[in-house]
């Protein structure tokens, strides 16, 4: 699986990794993106990931904004500090919302949730 993290703090965008990678060794973490300018030009450039792991409130703005720019329609699983944008990341591909701070057990909730999800859409569209 190739995941994306959009994260403007270093620190928790390394932290996040990690605890990815403790919860499944076998991810691939494709990159790491700081802003919304950043994001918007790997995006336009590469292959679209597997998942999204994305903070919403960037130095440069809201994430939202990346993904009313490009065309993107991997799954995103929100990442903030703020309750108040549940029902926008719902609406642009999100299948999960994380409080921080972040912990193993909700990274391992939410990649859970991402495998049930992927598992069941292949079972009802193969033959």
């Amino acid at each position: 699986m190739k995941i994306v993290i959009i994260e403007d703090e270093q620190l928790v965008a390394d932290n996040l990794a990690k605890i990815i990678l403790k919860v499944d060794s076998k991810i691939i973490i494709k990159a790491i993106l700081y802003s919304i300018e950043e994001a918007i030009d790997w995006f336009r450039k590469n292959e679209s990931p597997d998942l999204i792991f994305s903070d919403i409130q960037l130095g440069d703005g809201l994430s939202f904004e990346i993904f009313k720019t490009i065309n993107c329609n991997s799954p995103i699983i929100f990442c903030t500090a703020y309750d108040e944008y549940a029902l926008k990341a719902f609406k642009v591909n999100g299948i999960d919302y994380i409080l921080k701070p972040i912990t193993i057990e909700s990274i391992k909730e939410t990649l859970n949730k991402y495998k049930l999800i992927v598992n069941s859409i292949s079972k009802t569209y193969l033959p």
